[in-house]
């Protein structure tokens, strides 16, 4: 059954194709993307691989993406039990990236950091393209250290084929905003209402539901 429904899927990239799933996926489908994202526009576009160089980094950018979800949909009620999700690791080795964290693309960091807007993100991610560059890395904006997260523009950045570890966290959501809770090793980050309060869509959250 799975080798059937793998048939109905549009073909991984030859220079994907050793890859595990997990890595392979984003570059794979060539359905029309629907929403557009930081270095990715809407429509037939080239595929990202988003990751985080720390897993705090991650958890916010997911903790961050589900609670947009109930600001978008008021009416939703939020949901009785943990979202499970796991982390993984991998490796990675650019033969050429850029790094919006340091000169000379700091000093254009309101620009790289807009809460909403991506439209100069995803020019300069056509640039990086157009000039064999395969990875950028960039401040994470809904991390409140502002960690590092990477773009991962083509599958030859990957060093190995396979995650190199994994973590299960637990994501709880509600009138208090999100709580992800980590089994091994043990913790447990807690974004409240006014993490996210800088994006004006979380900032007219409705709460209470």
């Amino acid at each position: 059954m799975e080798l059937l429904i793998e048939r109905t899927k549009p073909p991984v990239p030859p220079e994907c194709r050793h890859l595990n799933f997990l890595l392979a996926t984003p570059f794979r489908y060539d359905a029309p993307y629907p929403r557009g994202s930081r270095f990715r526009k809407a429509g037939r576009t080239l595929g990202v691989f988003y990751g985080s160089e720390h897993p705090h980094t991650a958890i916010a950018e997911l903790c961050f993406h589900r609670l947009l979800f109930f600001a978008e949909s008021p009416n939703t009620r939020w949901p009785s039990n943990a979202g499970e999700c796991t982390a993984f690791a991998v490796d990675y080795a650019a033969a050429r990236s850029i790094d919006l964290t340091r000169p000379p693309f700091a000093a254009s960091a309101a620009i790289w950091m807009h809460v909403t807007r991506y439209d100069e993100c995803q020019a300069l991610a056509e640039q990086a393209r157009a000039a064999d560059i395969e990875l950028i890395k960039y401040a994470a904006v809904r991390d409140p250290p502002h960690r590092r997260n990477i773009a991962i523009l083509s599958c030859r950045a990957f060093a190995a084929a396979e995650p190199t570890a994994r973590q299960t966290w637990r994501v709880l959501l509600g009138d208090n905003g999100a709580r992800a809770l980590c089994e091994m090793p043990r913790e447990t980050i807690d974004f409240d209402r006014q993490t996210f309060r800088d994006d004006p869509r979380i900032a007219a959250m409705q709460w209470e539901r």
